[in-house]
């Protein structure tokens, strides 16, 4: 895919100014992103996969 036009879009709607000697680093992130989200995809997912409504910390465990 090419992500090129999304972050011109992007950077214009933010006012960003991307460095030409930046953009291939913006460009392969892009890629890896959307490598990632691919994977993710592909996962078959349950009701029991929902996330949690509420975030309860615990205490980590000591080791002793």
């Amino acid at each position: 895919m090419d992500h090129r036009a999304y972050i011109d879009a992007a950077a214009a709607t933010l006012g960003l100014k991307i460095a030409a000697d930046h953009r291939p680093g913006v460009e392969r992130f892009f890629d890896l992103a959307a490598m990632m989200a691919e994977q993710l995809q592909g996962l078959p997912l349950t009701a029991a996969d929902e996330q949690g409504n509420v975030f309860r910390p615990v205490e980590p465990e000591t080791g002793a």
